[in-house]
């Protein structure tokens, strides 16, 4: 008795010892699925403390402020149980039984497994600091700031249920799926919504899903295999890439996507990484405007750009503000300075993201803690509508693009837009 007593204090430490490694363990893999989900991007505000919410996210029916995720007993999620918080993230339902409104990914957080799910409470529990920082409601006025048809939206639209891997695919391949379509949410933005704000799709096997779409003043970009538009001319590799760094041969990232590669994809592992460049490069080709498929051709730029004609205004604001990064030949200096010819948002119909980046610029990438050396500037104070709206439609027409005009009624409505939100 005496050395069975003597043994189990013996033992005692080592038994904690474990137990807390193995509480550290899963804290940590929380803390890697919180950036798989890219929680801290949407949870917090900007100069605001990590995941205590109020950013601004803009819907059609007015602005939605972020809440406090942090573990402030008052105002966080600090009096969660699992079973809440697993119930916010699947069916989005908070605590008290109010309904969130669907820009909070939760259609895509429902396929989480609760392997995952019991991860990310620990981390969000015991690995976040506290901030008490009171929730602010949404700018939506009454009668459409109701909450209760949102119980109705999810009958009809959440499909619950936590991602089962697909027969006859590879452990890679449905590893991307499993993040592209689940804590990634890349549907959120990159899929077309409709009538009711849901997602025309929330898989491949839907021809509307990752085919680009309309997003607080960007178009989020086609990611199925369409040649001009989407990923058909990216190799797994190009793709690999771009998550890693925000930029490769084709593209560079911008708006929102430049806070996906700064706080997410670049601290996944190479394994998820691959993973998910195997699923994107799987999707069949959707969406697009039908044209041939690119091809560059230096000659179809109709203008000389060293002597552009005094005429031919968007040429002659290429040469003054945008030929040095990218290039008389519109092939830019890649991956530093992105190309032009050939470029997906360029080729792409909506030009919103060309005029936005235009009129805003983009945010530093900063990959491994250093920033991008070359951001793009932001010419609203220097060009004016009718400058950006030629310099725009000179780009889309050069260099074989072939893609339609910028109208100056399409800057001016968005430099109005993005002076309000800025």
């Amino acid at each position: 008795m005496k050395k069975s007593l003597i043994a189990a204090l013996f033992a005692a430490p080592f038994i904690a010892h474990a137990a807390d490694a193995a509480n550290d363990a899963l804290v940590a893999r929380g803390a890697y699925l919180s950036k798989a989900g890219d929680c801290v991007a949407c949870h917090t505000a900007p100069r605001g403390k990590p995941l205590a919410g109020g950013l601004p996210m803009t819907t059609p029916l007015g602005a939605i402020y972020t809440t406090n995720i942090t573990p402030d007993p008052d105002t966080g999620i600090g009096k969660y149980t699992e079973e809440d918080f697993a119930r916010a993230l699947r069916e989005g339902v908070a605590k008290d039984g109010h309904n969130l409104y669907p820009a909070m990914p939760y259609p895509s957080y429902a396929k989480i497994n609760d392997e995952d799910m019991h991860a990310l409470y620990a981390y969000f529990l015991h690995g976040v600091s506290p901030v008490k920082q009171a929730n602010r409601d949404s700018d939506i006025k009454w009668p459409m700031n109701m909450r209760w048809p949102l119980k109705m939206w999810n009958v009809v639209f959440l499909d619950k249920g936590a991602y089962h891997d697909k027969q006859g695919k590879d452990v890679a391949w449905n590893r991307g799926a499993y993040l592209i379509q689940g804590l990634g949410h890349c549907g959120s933005c990159h899929t077309p919504r409709g009538i009711a704000f849901q997602e025309k799709a929330v898989d491949e096997s839907g021809s509307a899903y990752l085919t680009g779409s309309s997003l607080d003043n960007w178009f989020a970009s086609n990611l199925t295999g369409e040649h001009n538009t989407g990923l058909g001319r990216w190799s797994e590799a190009d793709v690999i890439a771009f998550l890693k760094t925000g930029a490769n041969a084709h593209a560079s990232a911008f708006g929102s996507m430049s806070s996906v590669i700064n706080n997410s994809t670049q601290a996944l592992s190479d394994a998820d990484i691959a993973a998910m460049a195997r699923y994107l490069k799987s999707l069949p080709a959707t969406g697009g405007d039908g044209s041939p498929p690119y091809s560059y051709d230096a000659k179809a730029t109709k203008v000389s750009l060293m002597r552009p004609p005094a005429h031919d205004s968007g040429a002659r604001v290429y040469t003054a503000f945008c030929m040095h990064c990218h290039g008389i030949d519109g092939r830019g200096f890649a991956p530093m300075l992105a190309p032009l010819a050939g470029n997906p948002n360029v080729l792409e119909k909506d030009a919103s993201s060309l005029i936005n980046v235009t009129l805003n610029g983009t945010d530093d990438l900063v990959i491994q803690g250093v920033p991008a050396p070359y951001p793009m500037p932001h010419y609203a104070p220097v060009l004016s509508d009718q400058q950006i709206a030629d310099v725009l439609t000179f780009i889309r027409g050069a260099w074989n693009n072939n893609t339609s005009a910028v109208s100056v009624d399409d800057v001016a409505k968005l430099r109005k837009a993005t002076q309000v939100s800025r």
